[in-house]
């Protein structure tokens, strides 16, 4: 089977359930950049040490998955139907603040903010985070022209959450501190 179509050779691809758009398009940007997060996700989850985390994270790539198939999935024009889509993953929102919950009362208190270090696996998590934020703001800025379940924009900002979370977490379990920013020297 070839990968390849060469359609997209003219800066155009197609959407699901229909039609082409460029691919500089506000929706190819918010599904692309979601695409991205899964991505720094799976990269992060070969260096996470704790399987309980290594699972969520495996949890969440699945549903970037459904994600990206309504992003990339815009209204169906008139005499045509929607294609069947995935369900979104609405019910992970409350588990991932659980998940937070559990990590942060781990975690010694925060006092000052983190830097994106400690550990690799805890780099990466943090990398992921910086990724899951960049979707956000894509997906916040296709919302502003187009409609996007906001089912959508809750999973992205509690999961940059969750990250952050679980990036601390992994320090602590690997025996690295967080580096706290020192501000001014």
């Amino acid at each position: 089977m070839k990968i390849y179509t060469r359609r997209g050779d003219t800066g155009e691809t197609a959407l699901f359930g229909g039609g082409r758009t460029r691919k500089d398009d506000t929706r190819v940007e918010a599904y692309g950049t979601v695409d991205e997060l899964n991505a720094a996700i799976g990269n992060a989850s070969v260096h996470v040490a704790g399987a309980a985390t290594r699972d969520r994270l495996e949890l969440i790539q699945s549903d970037l998955f459904a994600i990206g198939a309504h992003l990339a999935t815009p209204p169906p024009r008139a005499g045509r139907t929607a294609p069947a889509l995935p369900e979104l993953p609405a019910g992970r929102v409350a588990e991932m603040e659980d998940w937070i919950d559990e990590a942060m009362e781990a975690a010694p208190p925060l006092r000052n903010f983190i830097l994106p270090a400690g550990s690799s696996s805890a780099s990466g998590l943090h990398l992921a985070r910086a990724v899951c934020r960049r979707a956000e703001r894509r997906v916040v800025t296709l919302a502003a022209a187009e409609q996007v379940d906001p089912v959508i924009i809750r999973h992205l900002n509690r999961l940059s959450d969750y990250l952050f979370a679980a990036a601390r977490l992994e320090n602590l379990e690997g025996g690295h501190e967080d580096h706290e920013w020192k501000g001014r020297s």
